[in-house]
């Protein structure tokens, strides 16, 4: 069974950069598409940004466009998402996911489109 394990959450003030990693291990096929989601409290999970991993193709919320960055690295089989400019509303639990099958513009984002998901790492930034 393929487990991810996320990491690199904390608590930054506002303006400030987090890294953080979410590590895959005992898939037994390479998944196609992985994501990243968050879910603030009191609110539904979004989709944050995702990778098509075959093509390099990227995708992002509105929301995080210019400020973060999703990335692949397949020899460590570990995705990223590199966050700057954080803001108080980026504040929430994030998590990774993987889907085996290709994603594309208007699916990669479908919380039900993802078959593994990671136990997530806390985000919290202050004013």
């Amino acid at each position: 069974q393929g487990q991810l394990v996320e990491s690199g959450g904390g608590s930054v003030q506002a303006g400030g950069s987090l890294k953080l990693s979410c590590a895959a291990s005992g898939f037994t096929y390479s998944p196609n598409c992985l994501g990243w989601f968050r879910q603030a409290p009191g609110k539904e999970r979004e989709g944050v940004a995702g990778i098509r991993t075959r093509q390099g193709y990227t995708y992002y919320a509105d929301s995080v466009k210019g400020r973060f960055t999703i990335s692949l690295d397949n020899a460590k089989r570990t995705l990223y998402l590199q966050m700057n400019s954080l803001k108080p509303e980026d504040t929430a639990m994030y998590y990774c996911a993987a889907r085996r099958y290709d994603c594309a513009s208007y699916s990669w984002f479908g919380v039900y489109n993802y078959d593994y998901w990671g136990q997530g790492t806390q985000v919290t930034v202050s004013s």
